[in-house]
């Protein structure tokens, strides 16, 4: 049984993204292409409504790319359980209150029981000790806590 992957918005914006001339930036895009691309067949791919409406947002081209990309996938829906949750996060100030769509995929992930939480924001979700924050926290509401990682660090081995 592959592992379950909740694909949260930076990472299909990474994908779709033009070419960036940052160096770090550059270097995530293609990480990301080749996750994307080649790795990601190993797993359960989820995203949620908050996922598709970000993803809808912004220049009409990029927009478009990165819906087509997520054309298809399981959406995890939003839920009392969920909303709770991500309160109890910005409420905790594990998460600012001006980022809830950070604290809203957590959440997500966390209520549907996903294996993985894949992003590049490393400043709320996947730093050191945010995650450690995170959680620390899921596990005091109840509940496990997904793996919090970027494409670079899930490598699509074959489950």
């Amino acid at each position: 049984m592959a592992f379950s992957v909740y694909v949260e918005t930076s990472v299909i914006s990474y994908y779709a993204a033009r070419p960036s001339r940052d160096i770090v930036t550059a270097a995530r895009q293609a990480i990301t292409q080749e996750w994307w691309n080649e790795a990601r067949q190993y797993y359960e791919i989820y995203i949620s409504v908050l996922v598709a409406e970000e993803a809808n947002a912004g220049d009409a081209v990029a927009a478009q790319k990165r819906s087509d990309a997520l054309s298809g996938l399981p959406l995890l829906e939003m839920n009392d359980a969920a909303e709770s949750l991500a309160r109890q996060l910005i409420d905790g100030g594990l998460i600012p209150k001006t980022s809830a769509e950070d604290a809203l995929h957590i959440a997500l992930a966390t209520v549907h029981g996903m294996d993985f939480l894949l992003t590049w924001n490393f400043r709320h979700i996947n730093n050191a000790e945010a995650k450690a924050r995170i959680g620390a926290a899921i596990e005091a509401f109840g509940y496990e806590c997904p793996i919090i990682c970027s494409p670079e660090e899930l490598g699509g081995i074959e489950s």
